[in-house]
C-alpha cells in the first residue's frame, strides 16, 4: 500500500486498525499528512474491514472529523481504535450547526 495523492473523494485506510475515511474537504494549497493511530493512512484497499467485536472505538462511523482550522474534513466510513490526526495534530468531531429558529 502506498501513500495516496490526496483529493476530495479519496478513500483512506489505517495501517494500525480498522478505521477508514473519505476525504470530504481539502485545501488546494496544501497537502496535509493524514494519520490514524500515529501511522500515515494509505489508499483503502477494496472490501470492508472486519469491525465485529470492536469495543470503544476512537473513530466513529458516520462522524465527520476536522482539523483545528476546519479546512480538512474527513468522513469516517469504518470505525477503529486509532485516533485521527492531521499534520500531527489530533482531529475532532465536527460540531453540528444550529438550525435557524422558525417562528
Amino acid at each position: 500500500m502506498t501513500t495516496p495523492a490526496l483529493k476530495s473523494g479519496s478513500q483512506l485506510a489505517s495501517t494500525v486498525c480498522t478505521t477508514r475515511v473519505v476525504v470530504v474537504r481539502l485545501p488546494a494549497d496544501r497537502t496535509p499528512e493524514i494519520a490514524c493511530g500515529g501511522a500515515p493512512m494509505v489508499a483503502a484497499p477494496p472490501g470492508r474491514p472486519d469491525t465485529k467485536g470492536l469495543t470503544n472505538p476512537a473513530t466513529l462511523i458516520g462522524k465527520r472529523y476536522v482539523d483545528a482550522d476546519e479546512t480538512v474534513e474527513l468522513l469516517c466510513t469504518a470505525p477503529g481504535t486509532g485516533e485521527l490526526s492531521c499534520d500531527g495534530v489530533p482531529m475532532t468531531i465536527k460540531a453540528a450547526k444550529a438550525l435557524p429558529a422558525s417562528d
